[in-house]
């Protein structure tokens, strides 16, 4: 079994040689590391480390809190321990394009994505038997401008204990800032980015009539400021004058759910720090 350390802090020599050392004296074998470092001074150094926790002398949760007296907090760190057997509970959220959240249900039941899923939410009822097929609760609640508070308080007690990560796989609706603000950091977006970027209703028609070259798809994490989170994964696929609009939608769906898919894994595999309005992913 491994367990995972993130860490940011301020950077400063020996760090990976404190970390490293404290590790090692409690019998912690590591078995991979990543780190980086901010340019600007002061600089920022972020570390994902990974253990095996087999040789531990003590048990992880006396582990973790060992290192926050003895390493974290007299070197002003923030930083997560977990196990490999702790999953998130992710919650998908979904309208009425199935694509992104089938992927997701299908590499979750073969073994891809380490987290539970105990819930799909959908302000449509359609894809209900799709979501029951793989054995997950399905939860429909009408969602429009003329009844959002309303419909927004009910997801809000519905997803209240049960989940740690909202995935919004295709959910058309726009979160408010109350509903942000209760998962800060914790939900996940994918959407069409192209060069340029079209908005509003029928985007592939809209880069087909400009006679695009490049389609995407980025996933991020929601902010308040609609679509401007922080980036966590992005993919891109060239596209000629022979390609139809459909080809467009069909090079957009592949995208969308690859991308959602490693953005969501990242972040429940502990490889995702947030910097700002920027993330350091070691994928």
């Amino acid at each position: 079994m491994h367990a995972v350390l993130l860490i940011r802090c301020p950077d400063r020599p020996g760090i990976v040689a404190t970390v490293s050392t404290f590790l090692f004296r409690h019998g912690a074998n590591v078995v991979d590391l990543d780190q980086h470092s901010t340019e600007e001074a002061p600089g920022t150094y972020f570390m994902r480390l990974e253990f095996q926790v087999e040789g531990l002398d003590i048990p992880l949760p006396d582990l973790g809190r060992a290192f926050g007296d003895e390493v974290a907090t007299p070197m002003g760190m923030e930083w997560r321990l977990a196990s490999h057997a702790e999953r998130r509970r992710v919650a998908v959220l979904v309208s009425r394009h199935d694509h992104a959240m089938l992927d997701l249900l299908w590499n979750w039941r073969r073994g891809d994505l380490r987290a539970e899923i105990p819930l799909v939410l959908s302000n449509h009822p359609d894809l209900r038997p799709s979501v029951e097929s793989f054995g997950v609760p399905f939860l429909h609640v009408p969602n429009d401008r003329a009844n959002r508070e309303e419909a927004e308080t009910r997801m809000l007690e519905a997803l209240e204990g049960r989940v740690d990560l909202v995935v919004l796989a295709r959910y058309m609706q726009v979160l408010s800032p109350r509903f942000v603000e209760r998962y800060a950091g914790r939900i996940i977006n994918i959407h069409h980015s192209f060069l340029p970027a079209f908005a509003g209703a029928d985007p592939y028609r809209q880069a087909y009539d400009r006679g695009v070259k490049i389609v995407g798809a980025t996933a991020h994490y929601v902010t308040a400021e609609l679509d401007q989170g922080p980036i966590i994964d992005q993919d891109v696929a060239r596209v000629s004058h022979k390609d139809s609009v459909e080809d467009l939608r069909a090079l957009g769906r592949d995208l969308e759910r690859r991308v959602l898919f490693r953005a969501v894994r990242w972040h429940c595999e502990d490889r995702v720090l947030v910097h700002g309005n920027k993330t350091i992913v070691f994928a």
